[in-house]
């Protein structure tokens, strides 16, 4: 191979590498403006003060932490007629509670949003974007 065909690729290889640190701190910027705008909209800040709400509410919290509580219960003790009755009794009153519904609900509707996003960027780039791909360490 020739000094200049050497020069050339070495150039070449520059000239890609700056292209595609272009390319990721565009994608880095525009995250960042995905971001930005996801924190003004009025879907994640009624998320944001609907959990904030719900972490501030005593017994709300003590109902879910209770509710979680008979749940691990009936996983580790396997089925048990009375624990079921219990778990449903706590979901009526779960469902009754309007600290935990307005969370729910803007819980629900936070992940709509993620989901749309999802689907925008499959659509974008032709294939899925957060699809599990299995595997991980543990």
């Amino acid at each position: 191979m020739s000094d200049a065909q050497d020069t050339d690729d070495v150039t070449g290889s520059v000239t890609d590498a700056s292209a595609e640190a272009d390319v990721e701190a565009n994608v880095e910027a525009t995250l960042r403006e995905f971001l930005d705008a996801l924190s003004e909209s009025e879907t994640y800040r009624r998320f944001v003060a609907a959990d904030q709400a719900l972490q501030d509410d005593a017994d709300a919290m003590a109902l879910l932490r209770e509710y979680q509580r008979k749940q691990q219960q009936m996983q580790r003790g396997g089925f048990d007629e009375s624990v079921m009755a219990e778990l449903k009794q706590l979901q009526t009153e779960m469902s009754n509670d309007e600290t935990i519904r307005r969370q729910q609900s803007a819980q629900s509707d936070l992940i709509d949003l993620f989901q749309r996003t999802n689907d925008a960027i499959s659509d974008e780039i032709g294939e899925e974007f957060a699809r599990s791909v299995g595997g991980g360490c543990c």
